[in-house]
């Protein structure tokens, strides 16, 4: 029994990792992305200055992780000191909903009344008042701008007024963007770059190395715990043989040419550990065989595994009306063209009726896969 809760509790441990950004992300190293952030916003809130930066690096790169992980720490350990504002670009992008968003949040924070019919000019007043009083206190208010570069679009009055804001002595504040545009400061106008850090953090994928390294730092047990020795010392040997095998590799290479972001190198992680064999506790490469083969599996064939030879007829016929832009088709125009396809050897009329409904289910199934 002792054995079996080893077993259970080192498969529960790794899955904890895989889902804890602090485990990830957080790196002693000065040259991490988590110490350069922190470093920069703690030197805006201890030194009572302004600053913009931007993170920049595709979905998935761990922008948004390492970001929150940031800000928790800060707010930890200046309490009093930060207040943060999120936008999202998805939603905010007009100026006139994101200064009413940037009051409503602000007036929460400070426990003031929001008043829904304050105009445009009212609330850029409200935004500027308020910097100005956080300053005096000494509080730095964080803006968190994700998507910033559909803030970009348009004439930019949101980004200009807070931009040009903290050209005051008086304010304190600090501009986050995030973004999956390399370019999103090259979007912006003359007067806005102008006012902007022109600081830039970039989150790129992993190489086949870190990846591997990653692997190592999230799969080994540790010694020194409650795991008996020779459990973690052979488990840890099988972890590293595995991850040097060429096949292992090979499997590892398939996956991150897909997709190398560490959001996606972290779901097959996850899969492979949930295979693991509880029987003997021990990961191996058949385990990351088959979260490949599950997490690259091919839905649109699955739904025509099960087809008869007539419904695939007239799913080729649907095609073909597709291929020809008719975009709307019923059973006479579907008939039409599989009489037109086929020369001998049709079924009947009634029995492609019956069929017809089964072929437009698969059919619309297919269509919701390829709109995800």
């Amino acid at each position: 029994m002792e054995q079996e809760n080893h077993k259970i509790k080192a498969v529960s441990l790794l899955r904890s990792r895989i889902c804890d950004p602090k485990f990830i992300f957080i790196s002693e190293s000065p040259e991490s992305n988590y110490s350069k952030l922190k470093f920069m916003i703690s030197s805006s809130v201890t030194e009572a200055c302004n600053n913009s930066i931007l993170l920049l690096g595709p979905r998935g790169s761990g922008k948004n992780a390492v970001l929150e992980l940031t800000i928790q720490d800060l707010l930890q350990e200046y309490p009093d000191s930060v207040s943060v504002i999120r936008l999202n670009g998805l939603l905010h992008s007009d100026d006139i909903s994101a200064f009413k968003e940037i009051a409503r949040q602000l007036c929460m924070e400070h426990q003031l009344l929001f008043s829904k019919a304050a105009s445009f000019d009212d609330n850029s007043q409200f935004m500027v008042a308020i910097l100005k009083e956080c300053g005096l206190a000494h509080k730095t208010v964080i803006f968190v701008l994700d998507e910033f570069h559909l803030f970009a679009q348009g004439k930019q009055r949101l980004l200009y007024s807070l931009l040009d804001a903290m050209q005051s002595i008086t304010s304190q504040a600090v501009v986050l963007g995030i973004s999956c545009r390399l370019d999103a400061d090259q979007l912006l106008e003359k007067r806005v770059r102008s006012r902007f850090s022109h600081r830039k953090l970039l989150f790129l994928p992993p190489s086949i190395e870190d990846s591997q390294k990653l692997l190592m730092h999230i799969l080994t047990l540790p010694i020194d715990s409650s795991f008996p020795h020779a459990y973690a010392v052979e488990f840890n040997r099988k972890v590293q043989n595995i991850i040097e095998d060429r096949r292992f590799k090979e499997t590892l290479n398939k996956y991150l040419n897909v997709d190398s972001s560490v959001k996606h190198l972290l779901r097959f992680l996850f899969c492979a550990v949930s295979h693991m064999d509880l029987q003997t506790g021990f990961l191996s490469r058949e385990n990351f065989e088959i979260a490949f083969t599950s997490i690259q599996r091919q839905p649109k064939l699955e739904c025509l595994r099960n087809c008869s030879i007539l419904e695939l007829q007239i799913l080729v016929c649907m095609k073909r009306l597709e291929v020809k832009e008719q975009s709307l088709c019923n059973f006479n125009s579907v008939m039409k063209e599989y009489i037109s396809t086929l020369t001998s050897e049709r079924y009947a009329r009634h029995v492609c009726l019956r069929v017809c409904s089964s072929a437009l289910v698969v059919s619309e199934a297919k269509r919701a896969i390829y709109s995800k």
